[in-house]
């Protein structure tokens, strides 16, 4: 049994490692009722997840925050799919392991 949510959001820099963290927040409310989900304990409170941008899928990890969920963009990711800082990504999550 997985959960398949979509969204959108904004690509930010990771203010404590400016030079190559990317990221962007599941909203709020759906990060809510992930931190819900019966997932086994994993290092840092992560879910896995199978990620899609565009037509880039890949496999990582999201971690909590204090509001919200992190999807990390890796730097491969980002070149494919053309984001930059302050743009929008169009995102499809498939939470794994639950």
């Amino acid at each position: 049994m997985g959960v398949r949510i979509s969204f959108e959001a904004e690509v930010y820099r990771w203010e404590a490692r400016t030079e190559s963290w990317f990221f962007v927040n599941v909203p709020a409310e759906i990060s809510h009722d992930l931190r819900e989900l019966p997932a086994p304990p994993r290092g840092f409170g992560s879910l896995r997840v199978e990620a899609r941008i565009g037509t880039t899928t890949w496999r990582t990890s999201i971690f909590p925050g204090r509001d919200a969920y992190a999807l990390p963009l890796k730097k491969a990711v980002r070149d494919r799919e053309n984001l930059v800082e302050g743009g929008t990504a169009h995102v499809h999550l498939d939470v794994l392991e639950l």
